[in-house]
């Protein structure tokens, strides 16, 4: 009841939930002691398969016995779910007490939400300077909050494609705006970009980097994966191939998170990562909402011998990977659908040609499309 009180306080600070702007957040990190300047980062950046690749990263870091601090967003169940810190979430004692810190920090100073929760992050990771912090950054990233870091040790490009189209002007709501807004203030360390939907994106994200200094890897160019028989697949780069057991995740999009996870690791030499460390690590990721499988509970109970499973996705880019899981299961499948009005619901359902049924239901206190049920042929 207390973190409640505390989170609806700060949820009033500012008349908007999202206000594109660097000055609040360095303001008030300036008043913190600059914390964001003491830690080490790995940025994570992209419109899919951010929480995936973190989840990743995260599973291989703990074989190794490398501690990790964690910032994600958003959350699925529990607020707690953004902040982990020495590889636990913190508990609501815990994160009620850094939120009142925060609070008389900011002193009722105007300030969004993720503002606040961003410079929470931040004050709290200070305190494990050796940690590695596994940072995803949100909407555009060029005026995200997480995006006051001075350097970092790498800088994650993954899938990109449409979402958020209304935070932009209407005659740039493109996909090269978006890549101009996520790779633009990238910092010169290490870029590692993952697979991308066409030729024409990976070419945009070069040209956007191209005066950046960081030593760059490419998917299918510095780092690949291919899927081979007996339930294995292969990892290639530069310092050589890995052959390695399917993960514990659903669909290919996984493996290419996977990949990109691994290339980041092992492209941080300090890290010491070693074969085994990623062979048991990414047997071990715990991925929430992201294609899972729900083997037990009340809607399982519903589903009774039938596969039943969530996943977040909510743009096209999304809808397609899924899709392309969905194909692959021989078998009649049923979507239950909830997506807020802000979203491209008609380009999202299009995606889905072999499904039998696509029900969809409000989202209690958001807009969102209006409730109906589709038969797609």
């Amino acid at each position: 009841m207390k973190l409640q009180k505390i989170v609806s306080r700060l949820q009033e600070l500012h008349p908007k939930e999202i206000d594109l702007s660097l000055d609040r957040i360095q303001n008030l990190c300036k008043k913190l002691g600059n914390p964001q300047d003491k830690i080490k980062a790995i940025s994570i950046v992209g419109t899919n398969g951010k929480y995936s690749t973190i989840q990743a990263m995260f599973a291989i870091l703990k074989q190794a016995d490398i501690k990790c601090n964690i910032y994600t967003s958003p959350h699925i169940k529990s607020i707690n779910e953004r902040f982990v810190f020495n590889n636990q979430e913190l508990s609501d004692e815990e994160l009620a007490g850094l939120f009142e810190e925060i609070e008389s920090s900011n002193n009722n100073e105007p300030i969004t939400f993720f503002e606040i929760l961003t410079a929470a992050y931040f004050l709290k990771s200070s305190q494990y300077p050796d940690n590695i912090n596994l940072i995803e950054t949100g909407l555009f990233h060029r005026f995200d909050a997480t995006n006051i870091l001075k350097d970092n040790l790498a800088s994650i490009v993954t899938s990109i494609g449409l979402d958020h189209l209304d935070w932009l002007p209407e005659n740039e709501q493109t996909v090269k705006k978006i890549i101009y807004e996520k790779t633009s203030t990238l910092l010169n360390s290490n870029i590692i970009v993952a697979k991308q939907g066409s030729e024409e994106i990976i070419e945009s994200i070069k040209k956007n980097i191209s005066n950046n200094n960081s030593n760059k890897l490419f998917h299918n160019e510095d780092y690949s994966f291919a899927i081979k028989e007996n339930d294995f697949f292969y990892y290639e780069d530069q310092l050589g191939g890995i052959k390695l057991p399917m993960p514990n995740v659903k669909g290919q999009f996984q493996l290419e998170n996977i990949s990109t996870a691994i290339a980041t690791l092992r492209a941080l030499e300090d890290f010491n990562i070693k074969d085994e460390h990623i062979q048991k690590g990414i047997t071990k990721i715990n991925s929430i909402a992201r294609l899972q499988e729900i083997k037990s509970g009340k809607l399982k109970e519903l589903a009774k011998n039938h596969q039943l499973f969530v996943d977040g996705s909510h743009n096209p880019l999304g809808a397609k990977v899924l899709n392309e899981y969905l194909e692959s299961l021989n078998c009649n499948k049923h979507i239950i659908l909830g997506m807020m009005a802000n979203k491209d619901h008609n380009e999202y359902m299009s995606y889905f040609k072999d499904v039998k049924t696509l029900t969809t239901i409000d989202i209690p206190n958001q807009p969102q499309l209006k409730e109906k049920t589709l038969k797609i042929s």
